[in-house]
């Protein structure tokens, strides 16, 4: 109609005091246009603050559905906190991480007394003293030899079926409809599938018509009804447990440390589940499939993200969601994959979150109490943690707790939701930022003051991106490139890429101790710290590339060994 509007006619409440000259033409009277145009405006930002939401959608629904309903968390609120081990008065939980934090600041006062200090603080920073390259020593360098030479020659297919054979994982991966159907020689079809996947060469180099496992048609069945993410976690569960209880691995680690960093793949068709990055997928979008690696080199959990995103928002869906018997309770990260309320949440749930960082020395200190002295750290220490803001949302901070524990949300959905700029859970946030900082402060003055610490980290890191290095070259087809367009597709082709990289490992892990143990009769000396840096990613002795032939061995198959290559063992002895 072309009545005119007035004041009374539409709420006014939206409009600011920006709008209100071109709302309001005239007195009393409302400019149609103008109005509609602040509306529009006001339903963006209330989209953006999430005050508005779309019911039952994963990015646009209701950010507080994150958090326990209330009367959920009025029956959980005692077992959280006693599962937690925190306590219930706020003001005893500051007074706690205000302990904590004081010792670190001591440990590193302490570390400025020493006769060679390895850093110092100048100009309200600190200056840190570079690691040095930690050296090989040459019986280390002769044994890694040694061993290389000795590991047997495999191609993929034999590995995988050996390690089938040892370890059961193909009896996981079951009908999705009848559990119990098993198709004849069906092991032999999982394994073809595997490679096509985790290869990415797809059915073609693994065919055989006259073998019925091999026939295309049952390949692409075996895919459809018993490759899913599920029996591929089961799968990687069992292979995983079985490398735990290995005597090496423990040498290497007792899965109480992880890394956790992300492998980015092109995806060359036009999807919503990929992004585009120029960095690193130039002009093109992909995908990056963020994976947890152990200090014994396992993989124990891999989400598939779209585009690049913050590996920290995805860091805790891995730890909350075990899904093998390694529990790690350390987690490194690099420099990009960490935030202060991420260092919060890990506080709250008992992780200790140690990322690498790339400029320590200009990093923000920060102390509960700004009248507290630590002498030659005030220079850097001169950010105060709001104490009262994590005292007024001790509560909400308990059911964040609460919420991960019992999957009320996972970290991604949760890092979402706070930085949705709704109101209550933006102070939430500043919260967990403000207990974020203590342990981000603590790891700080450690990663300066401790270079073993410092060196722990890189070590781990190293690991994770050396499990990367052996991922891409077994993932060799389509120039690397994932054909997935749908993230379940993307999922499970990244799942079997794990797997078939976990029994690489396996693999390795169970013919090195073989090795050694051979050289150890044979009267060589090894030194344990030699054993220690030995590593399972050694990939020259495995075929991964050609046309596969899945076959196994009648002795493999009995549960024996493969022979070792064997070198001279007298010239061994007397090395």
């Amino acid at each position: 109609s072309k009545h005119s509007v007035t004041e009374a006619d539409v709420p006014m409440g939206i409009v600011t005091r920006a709008w209100r000259r071109l709302v309001l033409s005239e007195p009393g009277k409302v400019s149609r246009s103008a109005y509609t145009f602040c509306a529009l405006e006001a339903l963006r930002d209330a989209l953006h603050r999430r005050d508005v939401f779309v019911s039952r959608s994963d990015r646009w629904g209701d950010p507080r559905s994150v958090l326990l309903p209330e009367r959920a968390w009025e029956i959980s609120r005692e077992q959280t906190r006693t599962s937690l081990k925190l306590p219930t008065d706020p003001k005893e939980f500051v007074a706690i991480l205000d302990t904590e934090l004081d010792a670190a600041y001591q440990r590193t006062l302490d570390g400025l007394r020493r006769d060679h200090p390895i850093f110092e603080v100048a100009e309200g920073r600190i200056d840190l003293d570079k690691l040095d390259a930690l050296d090989e020593p040459a019986s280390l360098r002769a044994l890694r030899a040694r061993i290389d030479a000795m590991l047997p020659d495999v191609e993929l297919p034999e590995l995988l079926l050996e390690i089938a054979t040892r370890t059961k994982f193909t009896t996981a991966f079951t009908h999705e409809r009848e559990p119990s159907a098993r198709l004849s020689d069906l092991e032999v079809s999982i394994i073809a599938v595997l490679i096509a996947q985790a290869c990415n060469v797809g059915y073609k180099p693994l065919v055989d018509e006259k073998i019925p496992a091999l026939r295309l048609e049952r390949l692409k069945y075996v895919a459809r009804h018993y490759i899913r993410l599920e029996t591929l976690i089961a799968a990687n569960a069992m292979i995983v447990d079985y490398h735990a209880k290995l005597p090496l691995a423990i040498e290497w680690g007792g899965g109480e440390v992880a890394n956790i960093d992300g492998l980015r793949f092109v995806v060359p068709r036009d999807t919503i589940h990929a992004r585009r990055n120029p960095r690193y997928f130039h002009r093109r979008r992909g995908i990056t499939a963020i994976g947890t690696t152990t200090d014994h080199y396992v993989g124990i959990h891999t989400i598939v993200a779209p585009g690049t995103p913050r590996d920290g928002l995805y860091l805790l869906d891995g730890l909350l969601d075990p899904q093998t018997s390694v529990r790690p309770q350390q987690i490194m990260t690099d420099t990009a994959g960490y935030t202060d309320i991420m260092f919060g949440c890990y506080r709250i749930l008992d992780f200790q979150l140690s990322p690498r960082m790339a400029d320590s020395g200009g990093a923000r200190f920060w102390k509960l109490d700004p009248l507290t002295d630590y002498g030659r750290l005030n220079a850097i220490a001169t950010n105060v943690i709001d104490r009262g803001v994590i005292e007024l949302c001790y509560d909400d901070i308990l059911c964040v707790g609460g919420s991960l524990l019992q999957r009320q949300t996972t970290g991604s959905e949760l890092m979402r939701a706070l930085r949705s700029h709704t109101r209550h859970l933006a102070t939430l946030g500043r919260a967990l930022g403000a207990v974020g900082r203590v342990p981000k402060t603590i790891h700080l003055l450690d990663y300066c003051n401790d270079p073993i610490y410092r060196r722990a980290i890189l070590g781990q890191i190293n690991r994770g991106e050396g499990r990367h290095a052996l991922a891409r070259r077994v993932c060799h087809g389509n120039k690397g490139e994932l054909p997935q367009s749908y993230q379940r597709g993307q999922e499970e082709q990244i799942g079997a890429l794990g797997l078939v990289v976990n029994c690489i490992v396996l693999y390795n892990t169970i013919y090195t101790q073989r090795a050694l143990d051979q050289l150890t009769a044979a009267g060589y000396e090894i030194q344990r710290e030699d054993i220690r840096r030995l590593s399972p990613l050694g990939h020259e002795h495995i075929t991964l590339t050609g046309r596969y032939h899945i076959a196994l061995t009648e002795t493999i198959r009995r549960g024996e060994y493969r022979p070792l290559k064997t070198p001279d063992l007298a010239d061994l002895a007397s090395a």
